[in-house]
């Protein structure tokens, strides 16, 4: 049986947090490789055409899972408030509904990415000689979306409860498999974009099951048990009320992010693979700052649960400079490595050119990034989710491609795609300021909790 889990109740905050957070970022590190090392092993085996395939594919990915992430995250929030309570029966009723939950989304996910799939790429403008392998690898890997869908959801549960060690090992080992099978497809068994697609399901697939053992094997109040998973119509609720706006946030930037994907497509497979590249790269560096928000959200949802508000309060604080700390020095060392690190994914001089530029762009302003997504992480812990759906939306989505749709036309330049980042992060992190230090969040969602 696996031993009980510490809540993040008690102790020093810094050290339970920093410790809380290291396996997150081994664990989230391990969960960036999946997509970099089929880029990787795609743009050195299989061209630049194949890499711009799968590169293309990134946003729309985003964009149909990122609506369950944000609701599992919801959940996630549910789970840690009765757990910080020590509220047993309310964990217990919270964590067999998400399960219910995951099950049916999955379900609904697969049909839903496979069938729409090659429609969004037409919709993108995907370029019609990376078309064929950007749909191969898009309907392979929705067809495994319920195993992606269960190992978010059931990892949302561990790291609400305080546990984010079981899932870094679950991570370690299922992103072997897939490094193993990346290169035995593609490259012993030449099966192109869609063996990519293929190792990253089953990678994934994997580390769900062992998720998903964990969660039958402990015997704290989170424990799985089969038989008792079911919808409880209250319980969801409250999931749906703290998620769908974190849901609606995601998949509409997600969809902004689409259209900026069609912008980008728009100046060839060159600029697509170049962008592509840098992506992965930013996806590695701002893990660090995932660690800390996802830390955050978790540290704010125990601790509102158990009533310590002054606790609360100096956790946001440490977190929230932590982040953006370590943020900005991940942005100096990617402005200056940037060559090397973009020609490690493809070499062609044109690629490396346009992900230089725009990492050189963006890289020094990940501490606005890092800022925003810190206050957006502790208002969602503290059951805040809608403001931070309205200011992300707002400026993510609404603003950024308002300004692509008037700056491209009339300078025809790809640099306006990559101004247009800082530029919204810059946005978002001044109202987020303004609302986090005018309103009373903490106290509010305190009355939430006696509420609830």
């Amino acid at each position: 049986m696996a031993g009980p889990v510490e809540p993040m109740t008690a102790g020093s905050i810094s050290k339970r947090m920093i410790f809380f957070a290291l396996p997150l970022l081994l664990g989230n590190l391990f969960q960036q490789m999946y997509n970099t090392v089929d880029s990787l092993i795609v743009g050195n085996f299989l061209g630049s055409s194949a890499l711009a395939a799968v590169s293309s594919s990134g946003s729309l990915i985003f964009m149909l899972i990122g609506f369950l992430s944000g609701i599992s995250s919801g959940a996630g929030v549910i789970v840690s408030r009765y757990f910080g309570a020590e509220d047993a029966k309310g964990v217990h009723r919270a964590v067999h509904t998400t399960v219910a939950f995951g099950l049916v989304a999955g379900a609904l996910m697969t049909v839903a990415g496979v069938l729409l799939s090659p429609q969004i790429l037409r919709w993108m403008g995907t370029p019609e000689s990376v078309m064929p392998e950007s749909v191969t690898y898009l309907k392979i890997y929705f067809s495994g979306s319920l195993g992606f869908v269960m190992y978010n959801i059931f990892v949302g549960i561990l790291q609400a409860v305080g546990d984010s060690r079981h899932p870094l090992y679950y991570l370690m080992i299922s992103s072997v498999i897939n490094l193993v099978l990346d290169v035995v497809l593609i490259k012993d068994f030449h099966t192109g974009v869609g063996g990519a697609a293929l190792a990253t399901v089953i990678s994934q697939v994997f580390s769900a099951i062992l998720c998903f053992i964990q969660l039958l094997r402990t015997d704290d109040s989170y424990r799985l048990q089969v038989t008792k998973i079911r919808f409880d119509l209250q319980m969801l609720g409250q999931i749906v009320r703290i998620g769908l706006p974190s849901g609606v946030q995601n998949s509409i930037i997600a969809f902004a992010n689409v259209v900026v994907q069609s912008y980008i497509n728009a100046f060839g497979e060159m600029a697509m693979a170049g962008y592509g590249a840098y992506s992965k790269i930013e996806g590695f560096a701002f893990l660090p700052i995932n660690s800390f928000t996802m830390a955050m959200t978790t540290f704010v949802g125990q601790n509102l649960g158990a009533g310590q508000l002054e606790r609360t309060k100096r956790g946001a604080r440490f977190g929230s400079l932590a982040a953006v700390i370590l943020a900005e020095l991940i942005g100096i060392v990617v402005f200056i490595l940037a060559p090397q690190l973009i020609a490690a994914f493809d070499s062609t001089p044109e690629v490396v050119r346009f992900g230089v530029e725009k990492a050189r762009t963006a890289a020094l302003f990940y501490c606005l990034l890092a800022y925003s997504h810190s206050v957006a992480s502790i208002l969602r812990g503290a059951r805040k989710a809608i403001v931070p759906m309205i200011i992300m939306m707002s400026f993510w989505c609404v603003v950024r491609v308002a300004f692509l749709a008037v700056s491209i036309p009339l300078t025809h330049s790809v640099q306006m795609v990559y101004v247009v980042y800082p530029l919204t992060w810059a946005l978002s992190s001044i109202a987020f300021f303004f609302y986090y230090r005018h309103a009373n969040w903490m106290n509010q969602g305190e009355m939430e909790r006696k509420e609830a």
